[in-house]
């Protein structure tokens, strides 16, 4: 039966595949395809995680005390007949020999297939056995863990966290379906290894517009519907799924009819998608000869052949804290960091890579075992992130300034630090790179001259703007975060996601601010938030005075064409409108469909 759910849409474009269901637990799972020679090794690792776990089994229960209740033998018993049952052993080694999954995600997600198994049973007795089955997984994912561990340079990962063994493999299977992601969430990091497959479209059930999730898989390319709350629990393993990316609707098991409709809008959008491809080498200038810089945003250095391929004028956000994730809490070395940016640098060919140091916190943790100052705390968007993590760490902000400044011999570096609130903050970062610089001279190291920016993402910052201004070399204004903190909205909780507005007028007018105060101090500026990518703002943003967007590759054909089709002379109008109107986005959409009527 053809079911619909609602979410929210993050990823324009429609994406049809099989559902691939990624569970959830409280031990964290790597996921990642593997090539057909290490199908053998894994199926082998899920022996050695299952003997493992039988012995420990065993041993609990000879230790166990005579007066220890006979039920809790009986527990025991039933968690080593499970270890050794075909549905959740046998069942795992084909999802291993056929879909070429590595053990960990084998296991959650015959999990999956069990746990709704046992949801749909009338007594509940069985019923009640599926957390039995949950934990013996459990205890089969911390083993496959510890191994992978061991198996590790280094030895150990640290607190139990996920570490991929092997690097994530491309399929190759002729003839197979294409398949869509479906979760309760997906973690940066893992969307990272996502990134490297060949999923068409991801589905969580939490997350907000920008979400780092959702980001993530805007940079992709594909649809993606996030928020969509009971997704995971009624969509099955291997439902055909359609993810409608502009509705943020998904549909369960379409009809034929309908599956066709949206079929012929997939091959619309390609064709559109061809066409807008065509601008990739125009440079993008107004109507009325106003320059523009389009810059892109990316993850990691093998994004910037992304950039080149769409006609980006360099690097506006290079976002570093995904180097420091999927690493079992151990951070990046010095030279591990300067390859990669130096990779960056290179691949840009002379353009400018503005790089941000780490922006970890809020809805991209980072696992530092042992450290209780780096917990998540209540309200982890509030709490130590960005620039205030980094001087928490002075060493491993120092190592990370070093490794820039070495980058930067290669090509034009531009160094931007997050969520910058404070003056003291400002003191601290000129002492932290002056020192960098003396270190890398006192070792005899080569560097390369670098500009220093800051983010505006704060509303302490927009309102103290002149200061920054005098700070720095040039400002980027985070909208993504600057709209969280002007509204208190959590972006990453959909409960709330509908109050999260980037037409709200506080918003707009702080916007416009900065901007104003950056062109008339003659320092650069720039908007690498999620509205620089949205086409519905590019003539608000001109008309603001904004001349550098910086946004994901795949958006940038799009905003070219409507910088293309901009004339800033007339467009003086349109920014006042947004500001004083009482609905900014109705009052912007109608003026703008009148100017093309006429």
């Amino acid at each position: 039966m053809s079911i619909q759910v609602f979410g929210i849409q993050v990823s324009r474009g429609v994406a049809i595949g099989r559902a691939v269901l990624v569970a959830s637990s409280r031990v964290d799972v790597a996921h990642y395809y593997i090539g057909a020679d290490q199908v053998a090794s894994e199926i082998e690792r899920l022996r050695l995680a299952r003997n493992a776990v039988a012995e420990e089994l065993q041993a609990l229960k000879a230790d166990m005390p005579p007066e220890a209740p006979h039920e809790l033998a009986a527990l025991l018993d039933v968690h080593l007949m499970l270890l050794h049952d075909e549905m959740v052993i046998t069942a795992t080694k084909n999802w291993v020999r056929d879909r070429h999954y590595n053990a960990e995600w084998a296991l959650s997600a015959q999990l999956e297939v069990l746990a709704r198994q046992f949801d749909e049973m009338e007594d509940a007795y069985l019923r009640e056995r599926k957390a039995d089955v949950e934990q013996v997984v459990e205890r089969l994912l911390r083993e496959l863990s510890r191994l992978a561990a061991e198996a590790a340079p280094g030895g150990a990962a640290g607190n139990g966290a996920s570490v991929v063994a092997a690097a994530p493999a491309a399929r190759d299977f002729a003839g197979e379906d294409p398949l869509v992601l479906v979760a309760a969430d997906v973690a940066p990091a893992d969307m990272l290894q996502f990134k490297r497959s060949v999923f068409t479209g991801f589905i969580t059930d939490v997350g907000g517009r920008t979400s780092h999730t959702a980001i993530v898989a805007r940079s992709m390319d594909i649809p993606a519907v996030v928020g969509a709350r009971e997704a995971s629990r009624l969509i099955r393993q291997d439902d055909w799924v359609v993810i409608d990316g502009d509705a943020g609707v998904v549909v369960v098991n379409p009809s034929p009819i309908v599956l066709e409709e949206y079929r012929f809008r997939q091959r619309q959008s390609e064709l559109e998608r061809a066409r807008l491809s065509r601008l990739r080498h125009t440079p993008a200038v107004t109507l009325d000869g106003q320059a523009v810089e389009l810059l892109a945003n990316i993850e990691l250095p093998g994004d910037a052949a992304a950039a080149l391929e769409a006609g980006a004028v360099g690097v506006g956000l290079f976002r570093t804290e995904f180097l420091f994730m999927n690493r079992g809490g151990a951070l990046p070395g010095e030279d591990e960091q300067f390859e990669a940016y130096r990779a960056a640098v290179a691949a840009m060919q002379g353009m400018p890579v503005t790089i941000r140091t780490v922006d970890v916190g809020a809805d991209k943790p980072l696992d530092r075992a042992g450290d209780g100052r780096h917990d998540h705390g209540l309200n982890p968007a509030l709490g130590l992130r960005a620039i205030r993590w980094s001087l928490a760490e002075p060493g491993m902000f120092r190592q990370q300034l070093r490794a820039m400044l070495r980058a930067a011999v290669f090509g034009p570096v531009r160094i931007l630090v997050p969520m910058v609130a404070h003056v003291s903050e400002m003191v601290a970062i000129h002492e932290a790179l002056a020192r960098a610089r003396q270190q890398l001279d006192d070792g005899g190291k080569r560097h390369g001259p670098v500009t220093l920016g800051a983010m505006i993402e704060v509303p302490a910052a927009a309102v103290m703007i002149e200061r920054f201004l005098r700070q720095f070399d040039f400002v980027s204004v985070g909208t993504n975060d600057l709209i969280q903190y002007t509204l208190a909205i959590d972006r990453a909780d959909e409960s709330v996601s509908h109050l999260y507005d980037p037409w709200h007028p506080a918003v707009l007018a702080l916007l416009r601010q900065v901007i104003a105060a950056s062109v008339a101090h003659g320092k650069p500026v720039s908007v690498c938030g999620e509205m620089a990518g949205d086409a519905a703002f590019t003539e608000v943003l001109l008309a603001f005075g904004l001349r550098s967007f910086s946004m994901h590759p795949s958006c940038v054909a799009e905003i070219k064409q409507r910088v293309l089709r901009a004339d800033t002379r007339q467009l003086e109008a349109l920014g006042r409108l947004a500001l004083d109107a009482e609905s900014p986005a109705s009052a912007v959409r109608a003026a703008l469909a009148g100017a093309r009527e006429k």
